[in-house]
C-alpha cells in the first residue's frame, strides 16, 4: 500500500480531521490533527485514529502504524510529522 492510499482511506472516513501520512508497504506514520483531540489523552487520541483503519490492520494490510494525534495549537508548534 502507498502513503497516498492510506491518506485517501483516512480522508474517506469523513472525520473532518486532517492527515499526513508517510511510509510504504504495511508500515506507516500517521499524523492526525483535530480540535476533537483537545479533551482526549494521548492514548485515546491514538485509539481514535487507529479505529479508522481497524479492518485494514485486522486483515494484515497495515501492520506497523505510528500515530501522532495533535490539536491545531499543538500542530502549529511542530513541523512535518513530528516523528
Amino acid at each position: 500500500m502507498l502513503a497516498t492510499e492510506v491518506h485517501a482511506l483516512l480522508e474517506s472516513k469523513n472525520t473532518e480531521w486532517t492527515f499526513a501520512v508517510e511510509g510504504e508497504g504495511r508500515n506507516f506514520q500517521i499524523e492526525a490533527v483535530s480540535a476533537d483531540f483537545e479533551s482526549m489523552t494521548r492514548v485515546k487520541r491514538q485509539q481514535a485514529v487507529l479505529r479508522l483503519i481497524t479492518d485494514e490492520i485486522a486483515d494484515g494490510i497495515l501492520h506497523a502504524i505510528t500515530v501522532i494525534a495533535l490539536t491545531p495549537e499543538e500542530k502549529s508548534k511542530r513541523r512535518g510529522l513530528g516523528i
